[in-house]
């Protein structure tokens, strides 16, 4: 039981503090290979007694003037997997439950019965920091489903939505139709078969991710007391990429990143064009997914609760 952790992390204090925490949290810390891509000032150590407990460390930084945005650096991320059974993707804030990682494959095992291709994923629930000490505040017994906000519109010229977690109760995971980013459990198949995009951005990743996974035949589970946290900024202010500052010193500004990342959502979602290994699948159609989930890309339109049906 082998799980590759990938790490994007974009100037973040608290990189080696989820590291500690999901080795310290785990039942088999040994079976944990981390790789994780530093946008940072300069190269940091990791707790010393962190890595002898760890399967793998692979570290690689990138000075933060040379990023080119989140799914650049998970794209590079992916390329470290080796051998590993499983994969996990974070960010460089998170907190874990006891046992999160032998829950998280016993979750996944008993998904993938009926198919193989399953992904367990969500925005999870929040953790703060009390004094300088991780207070979780979880939601028991309840799965997060992420569906659009209800003010969400698809764009004549941009599909890009804004989603958010809406809390279940649930005995047992909930479909989903769409993806959190820094929370997405599944087999390490999942990278060769839907590699990250590096000419995406930020905004869009999930729905790019989403979409191309449910066509290819994925499903997407939410499921309930998820043992996984997030930092989110509340209170908790991290650098962002496309602040002034960090653009300044940039040859390349967000923006411009920005505008081709938007061109290639257009491509994807709107113009069906053939985008390769970055392209829609074909076990389902986006008509197939506007019929489950509601979304419906070619007509540009929401129903009203957008959840799968």
């Amino acid at each position: 039981m082998s799980i590759f952790i990938s790490i994007a992390s974009y100037r973040d204090p608290r990189l080696w503090a989820t590291v500690a925490d999901a080795v310290a949290q785990a039942s088999a810390p040994q079976h944990l290979h981390v790789c994780i891509v530093d946008q940072s000032d300069a190269p940091s150590d990791p707790p010393a007694n962190c890595v002898p407990r760890l399967g793998s460390l692979r570290y690689t930084h990138v000075h933060h003037r040379f990023s080119r945005g989140a799914c650049w650096a998970r794209s590079i991320a992916m390329s470290c997997c080796q051998s590993e059974d499983y994969f996990l993707q974070i960010d460089a804030h998170m907190a874990f439950d006891a046992g999160w990682d032998e829950r998280l494959v016993t979750q996944l095992e008993a998904l993938s019965a009926d198919n193989p291709r399953a992904i367990l994923s969500t925005y999870p629930a929040p953790f703060e920091l009390v004094d300088g000490a991780v207070q979780r505040r979880p939601f028991p017994g309840q799965a997060l489903v992420l569906a659009p906000k209800p003010e969400a519109r698809l764009a004549e010229d941009m599909p890009v939505l804004a989603f958010h977690a809406v809390p279940h109760a649930a005995a047992a995971p909930l479909p989903g139709c769409h993806v959190g980013a820094g929370c997405l459990f599944t087999r390490t198949a999942f990278i060769a078969e839907v590699p990250y995009d590096p000419w995406l951005y930020f905004h869009g990743e999930e729905q790019n991710l989403a979409v191309r996974a449910w066509t290819r035949g994925w499903d997407i589970w939410h499921m309930p007391d998820m043992p996984i946290y997030h930092l989110y900024h509340g209170g908790h202010d991290r650098p962002v990429h496309w602040s002034p500052d960090a653009d300044a010193h940039r040859d390349t500004q967000w923006w411009s990143l920005e505008t081709q990342s938007r061109a290639r959502m257009r491509a994807l979602l709107y113009e069906r064009r053939d985008l390769g290994a970055y392209g829609l699948g074909k076990a389902r159609s986006l008509d197939d997914f506007a019929a489950f989930s509601g979304i419906d890309y070619t007509r540009r339109t929401l129903r009203p609760t957008a959840a799968p049906r």
